[in-house]
């Protein structure tokens, strides 16, 4: 069986090129845009939520990697009827990267420099690690969504990144191994939300922008309320996989500047 490889994953996609593996690629969601050039012609099956499986199909992976959170339980199941090899991840937080750059290399590791590069993700995140400074204590809001407003809970890959620094994600709470706990929507009238010290509005999956910083601020300010507002790269906070090396470098970066 030779190897053809889709990813349905845009961070796993983009660790994958990292890994030499884009010659193998034979799809990619339309979310999958790392790096730009390297997938250009790599045949696009639908959205992380809505993947095409007709196409996919027409396509004959031989692997095809899909995440607990990024992809859906019943198109996980429709894939196990005709692909070989069904790669899940889970990564919930920046120290799980060692865990799946050596889950790909176990995988994919016959193929030229796969393991080496591997091991050198492996290095560069753990000298990114060993370099942060953990920060006093602070509460913070991270947007994910509008209408409905949503944010994520403590037991995510985002709020574990905060975490490193000692920023704590409000509301207080854990949302399980999966399902829609995890990312709860708010009311700006919460109670809890008298206990934030800043707002982050990620830039993805909703695209928040300057207006809605004005926005925020006056929710806040209608509910008698004061925080530090500011925009947020939610690639660098939320990615795993190569990027999250990189993720840890601007998490560092974004303490240092001055909260709006």
């Amino acid at each position: 069986m030779s190897l053809r490889i889709a990813s349905l994953v845009p961070s796993v996609t983009e660790l994958l090129a990292d890994l030499g593996l884009i010659p193998w690629l034979v799809a990619r969601t339309g979310f999958c845009i790392h790096p730009r050039d390297g997938l250009a012609a790599v045949p696009k099956v639908g959205g992380t939520k809505d993947v095409n499986l007709a196409k996919l199909r027409r396509l004959a992976p031989s692997h095809v990697v899909v995440n607990v959170d990024e992809n859906e339980r019943p198109t996980v199941d429709a894939l196990r009827a005709f692909v070989p090899n069904v790669i899940v991840t889970h990564p919930c937080g920046p120290q799980d990267n060692f865990a799946l750059y050596r889950q790909m290399a176990d995988i994919f590791g016959e193929l030229p420099e796969v393991r080496s590069r591997a091991e050198a993700l492996c290095a560069a995140l753990q000298q990114a690690l060993d370099t942060v400074v953990p920060l006093p204590p602070r509460n913070v809001l991270y947007c994910i969504w509008r209408e409905p407003w949503m944010t994520v809970a403590r037991d995510t890959y985002v709020s574990r990144m905060l975490a490193l620094l000692g920023w704590q994600t409000l509301p207080a709470l854990d949302g399980g191994p999966s399902g829609a706990a995890r990312y709860p929507a708010f009311d700006w009238r919460d109670d809890w939300l008298g206990s934030v010290d800043e707002v982050l509005l990620s830039s993805e999956p909703y695209r928040f922008g300057p207006a809605h910083v004005e926005e925020v601020k006056a929710r806040l300010a209608a509910e008698g309320r004061r925080a530090a507002v500011r925009l947020v790269d939610g690639e660098m906070l939320s990615w795993y996989g190569s990027r999250a090396i990189e993720g840890v470098r601007y998490l560092q970066r974004l303490a240092r500047e001055p909260a709006g």
